[in-house]
């Protein structure tokens, strides 16, 4: 059974209602009060929590034993964690690194 274009259109908006509301609450909750020192500590844990969380997804079926297999990987995390280290940018260094790992693995490693 497929889906038709219309519930396609609505599965597509109520996403993006409950990802504005989502985005919204915290500044109706929070409006004119200061932020609890608990969600100010989650705001700066959380990103590299995530991070982290995806490498380890990321790299949990690599086969260390074949070389040509796991480099791409672990030069692909290496620039991420490089740029990320230089420049601050989480967007730049996942985008980066990213685009290494694809290069590598599209050109060079075939």
């Amino acid at each position: 059974m497929g889906i038709d274009v219309t519930r396609s259109i609505l599965i597509i908006l109520i996403c993006g209602i409950c990802t504005y509301l989502e985005r919204a609450l915290p500044f109706v909750v929070f409006h004119g009060r200061e932020v609890p020192a608990a969600v100010r500590y989650l705001g700066k844990v959380l990103p590299m929590a995530i991070m982290a969380t995806l490498v380890i997804y990321c790299i949990k079926d690599i086969s260390f034993t074949a070389p040509g297999t796991c480099l791409p990987y672990l030069i692909g995390i290496a620039v991420t964690a490089l740029v990320h280290l230089w420049k601050r940018n989480n967007l730049l260094s996942i985008a980066l690194g990213t685009a290494v790992y694809m290069v590598m693995v599209q050109l060079i490693f075939v």
